[in-house]
């Protein structure tokens, strides 16, 4: 049997056990879909202590990888003041140890229950000024005026959100001509892997 075949026979094994499991979370996820869409569902954002202590810890996987994509930072500060960083779904604030000293920050996240655990973040990084926390979608930034930020920065936000076009759109909206997205985003696996199973089994849940 060669690697090919083997691959396929894989590929195919792995596909008619996801479609059923997939199938199987999507009924069962059928009645948080109902609670979203009359209004129940928002009692789970004051659960987010959870993301909180995991993202601590997934902040240390990812700080060399963060640290690698922010280093071009300083590019853009503007002739004059401060550099502008707008954040898409800033969660707890762990980018901003990675920002230049002087930054000044707008943060945005449709969760207002992340706000305590963004203030612990910015006492923490003092180096930094803070603008004001938006309770917003990344897809309705009319709170932020056109052309305002120097750079927006959109960190493992673009896989949950409802309409990624709309947001890439009101990114480039608010940012100056010559500003700049700085992003980092979870990707498909590759389909011979376990991690692609589950991807794609949890997705009606995530």
């Amino acid at each position: 049997m060669t690697n090919g075949t083997l691959y396929c026979l894989m590929d195919l094994t792995g596909t008619r056990m996801r479609r059923p499991l997939t199938t199987d979370l999507k009924v069962l996820t059928l009645p948080l879909y109902v609670a979203e869409l009359v209004g129940l569902l928002s009692f789970y954002k004051r659960f987010f202590w959870f993301v909180y202590n995991f993202t601590l810890a997934y902040n240390e996987m990812m700080k060399e990888k963060k640290r690698e994509l922010f280093r071009n930072l300083d590019k853009f500060f503007p002739p004059k003041g401060s550099l502008r960083i707008l954040e898409l779904g800033s969660g707890s604030g762990a980018n901003f140890e990675h920002y230049p000293t002087g930054c000044r920050i707008t943060c945005i996240d449709p969760n207002p229950h992340f706000q305590k655990y963004l203030e612990k973040s910015m006492a923490k990084n003092d180096h930094l000024f803070y603008d004001s926390f938006i309770v917003a979608s990344g897809e309705n930034l009319k709170a932020v005026e056109d052309n305002s930020m120097d750079v927006v920065v959109c960190t493992l936000v673009l896989c949950s959100v409802q309409d990624t076009q709309k947001v890439l759109q009101e990114a480039k909206r608010v940012l100056r001509p010559g500003g700049a997205l700085f992003f980092l985003e979870h990707v498909v696996s590759d389909s011979s892997t376990w991690s692609y199973f589950f991807q794609h089994v949890f997705q009606p849940f995530w």
